[in-house]
């Protein structure tokens, strides 16, 4: 098994984040170690109920929990404060309590809902995420970021809310769709671009074993971008600087999920889409070379990820969505830009020119 500690200030909990396939087979005795009560509430996926949500609501009954389990739809447009409410009552009719833990198993919007009832429920009760997703694995799971979306847009409404405990079962990708597989694979080229060139080139190295979903090849995989993500949240809990390097790609990629209501185009393809266009807009500013475009656009599309989309919304309402974005700071919008394969710059220069440019940059085949 490999586990990777997370560490934060006095003032908040350190966890520990375990990664080996078949570890939902111990989730009772592992969620009884850190949050030990004799009731617990389970929120699951409703695309993994049966498969695995029976045998981890098994497992925590086995281990003495009394086990309240609450399914919800795992969709953009049911993550809102109305999935929410309806969580808290089932919760509510459960009597959980305040030493209770809440138990996310399922994908990212499963975890950032679940996280933000347990970081809101009674003011906050213990939390352990589960996640069985890849891109939830390498991402949503680590670092407290709980929330849920509004008209408005991603994740405007939420809090800060550590788990008590990441459980990563990397077999539960099994089920995983394809796509959603791919769409992981995403934030892992996020991970390398921004702090590690080393873990960029291994995945296009052993892309063929990862889709083919080799288990020691994934639990490195995971382990290896669980430790970055794990060290920027060390570095900055609460996004007040380098955390905010985790956004490459995402301020485009939010604007495209939002303008296009959370439809066809999924997270992960979001952020595929969004890293060339920063990259992009980076090379127009001269603060980059021409080539990282290059080992961007190459390395996404060996991964059967986007890097091109001729159906984008339009460019005026692209713009206007990302005028509200959460990262938006003096009414000025922050972009995360390369500079080289490993180093990143936040910066709120670029023109609305320069930005519109990028957008429309997406609707054009690199190839062509």
């Amino acid at each position: 098994m490999a586990t990777v500690d997370l560490q934060l200030p006095p003032t908040a909990h350190g966890y520990d984040i375990r990664i080996e396939p078949g570890l939902l087979d111990s989730l009772g005795e592992m969620v009884r170690e850190v949050a030990p009560h004799h009731k617990a509430a389970l929120i699951v996926d409703e695309a993994i109920e049966v498969d695995v949500g029976k045998p981890a609501a098994k497992s925590l009954q086995n281990e003495g929990f009394e086990t309240t389990v609450a399914v919800m739809t795992p969709t953009e447009k049911k993550k809102t404060l109305g999935t929410v409410r309806s969580l808290y009552e089932v919760l509510l009719e459960a009597r959980i309590e305040r030493r209770s833990p809440v138990i996310a198993l399922g994908g990212g919007i499963t975890g950032d809902t679940a996280g933000f009832v347990a970081a809101s429920y009674l003011r906050g009760v213990p939390f352990i995420q589960c996640p069985t997703t890849l891109l939830a694995m390498v991402d949503a799971s680590v670092g407290g970021k709980t929330g849920v979306n509004t008209t408005h847009g991603k994740n405007l409404i939420g809090a800060f809310h550590q788990p008590h405990r990441v459980i990563i079962d990397v077999s539960t990708l099994e089920s995983l769709p394809e796509r959603e597989l791919r769409c992981g694979l995403a934030e892992c080229v996020k991970h390398g671009v921004i702090r590690d060139p080393g873990l960029f080139t291994w995945i296009g190295e052993h892309a063929d074993r990862i889709l083919q979903l080799d288990h020691g090849t994934l639990v490195e995989l995971v382990e290896r971008n669980v430790r970055i993500k794990a060290a920027v949240v060390e570095e900055d809990e609460k996004e007040s600087g380098v955390r905010a390097h985790l956004n490459f790609g995402h301020t485009f990629a939010h604007a495209i999920e939002a303008a296009s209501a959370y439809g066809r185009i999924k997270h992960g393809e979001a952020v595929a889409l969004g890293m060339v266009a920063a990259t992009r807009m980076a090379i127009a500013m001269k603060i980059c070379h021409p080539s990282l475009e290059h080992q961007v656009v190459d390395l996404l599309e060996a991964l059967g990820l986007p890097t091109w989309e001729d159906d984008l919304p339009v460019t005026a309402l692209l713009m206007k969505v990302m005028a509200i974005d959460k990262k938006v700071a003096d009414s000025r919008i922050r972009f995360v830009l390369p500079t080289k394969l490993g180093e990143v710059i936040i910066t709120s220069d670029p023109t609305p020119e320069l930005v519109a440019e990028a957008w429309d940059s997406l609707r054009v085949d690199p190839r062509a």
